[in-house]
């Protein structure tokens, strides 16, 4: 393909083009060609980012955005993902599903930096096969995953021993910046555009949102059915306007807690409409999980309830606060409770009124 005799018509260099749709500068005005054109970007720089799941942490990504633009004003940024909704597409080139449809296209691009950053042994390997002249993050060997260079080595050791993950204070985001080489200067989360529902809330009240959604993959983090009742009660009382929120999974549990405490609940909604309705909160009290990612994005006062996790992993850019249950076994990472486990339920020691009084803490 002779790419001179191509630009003679189109820059197809240009980080404006398309390829197969007039840009946006043809479409103010449709007589506007590449050669007479005053809006011409070369584009730098093709990158790729690899984060695929889940949607809390592709969420917890979009930081890097800010970054690679200030970096590499004039790059062509891709994204290939399994939540493609969660992306904000204004501040990328192209977002890929991921789909061999996309993967195949992804392959046939020749990309200058290549971020890797799920640790996933075939994420890893199609790390490899993708051809780009600088690679960082994770990549794959023999079925195991291994870093790509020296910057990724301190979040894979952290990974693979428990005492490295225990000791270490930095913050996701930070550990991600290192990864791709970058030094973290308090850039924010970039959320992606979302539906506000229509729902009955009344404004002059401080809103409270309790998701108590948190999935199956670590059940310690669980805030029991009974402790979220207990504490929208106190809530409700209190005068705050309290809405439970949560996804499909929780449905018929909120229905109850709404039900035995005066609290409101909408039903569940899509990530965009999810998003939409924690943005008309005051406070998000949740677990780790999308909606803590989501009202850190929307810059809420969060109450984080942690216990499975290192609670230094979590940057809630100083408007929040982290309650953990008083044990001596934080940060174990289980999926499950075991016969080692000193009682049952751990969250449920945070108590209802140490949530109230960190809420009230908030100005």
């Amino acid at each position: 393909m002779d790419l001179e005799k191509l630009t003679e018509k189109a820059n197809v260099d240009c980080l404006h083009f398309k390829g197969y749709i007039p840009c946006k500068y043809n479409k103010k005005d449709e007589f506007l060609h590449c050669e007479t054109c005053s809006d011409y970007k070369k584009v730098d720089k093709n990158i790729l980012i690899l984060k695929l799941a889940a949607a809390g942490e592709v969420i917890r990504n979009t930081p890097l955005l800010r970054k690679i633009k200030a970096e590499y004003p004039n790059s062509k940024i891709f994204w290939l993902t399994e939540y493609p909704n969660l992306i904000p597409k204004k501040e990328v080139f192209k977002v890929c599903d991921f789909n061999q449809k996309e993967i195949e296209l992804i392959k046939d691009v020749e990309f200058d930096i290549l971020y890797s950053l799920d640790k996933h042994e075939e994420i890893g390997a199609l790390a490899n096969q993708i051809k780009s002249k600088v690679k960082k993050g994770f990549s794959q060997k023999n079925g195991v995953i291994v870093p790509f260079d020296k910057d990724t080595k301190d979040k894979w050791i952290t990974g693979i021993f428990d005492d490295e993950m225990k000791k270490n204070k930095k913050h996701y985001v930070e550990e991600i910046f290192d990864i791709c080489g970058f030094k973290f200067n308090g850039e924010e989360y970039m959320l992606p555009e979302y539906n506000i529902p229509k729902v009955s809330l009344n404004k002059n009240k401080k809103i409270v949102a309790l998701n108590t959604s948190c999935g199956d993959a670590w059940k310690p983090r669980t805030y029991s059915e009974e402790k979220w009742t207990d504490l929208a009660s106190i809530l409700v009382k209190e005068d705050y306007e309290t809405m439970i929120v949560g996804g499909p999974d929780v449905h018929e549990k909120n229905k109850r807690i709404a039900n035995n405490s005066g609290a409101k609940y909408f039903g569940h909604y899509s990530y965009s409409d999810f998003i939409g309705l924690l943005s008309l909160s005051d406070v998000v009290v949740t677990p780790v999980t999308f909606a803590l990612h989501s009202a850190i994005g929307l810059k809420k006062n969060v109450v984080l309830l942690n216990n499975v996790f290192n609670k230094s992993e979590f940057h809630l850019y100083g408007r929040g606060v982290t309650l953990e249950p008083d044990l001596p076994c934080l940060m174990c990472y289980k999926n499950d409770f075991d016969e080692r486990c000193p009682t049952k339920n751990c969250m449920d020691l945070i108590k209802p009124e140490k949530v109230l009084e960190s809420i009230k803490n908030f100005k």
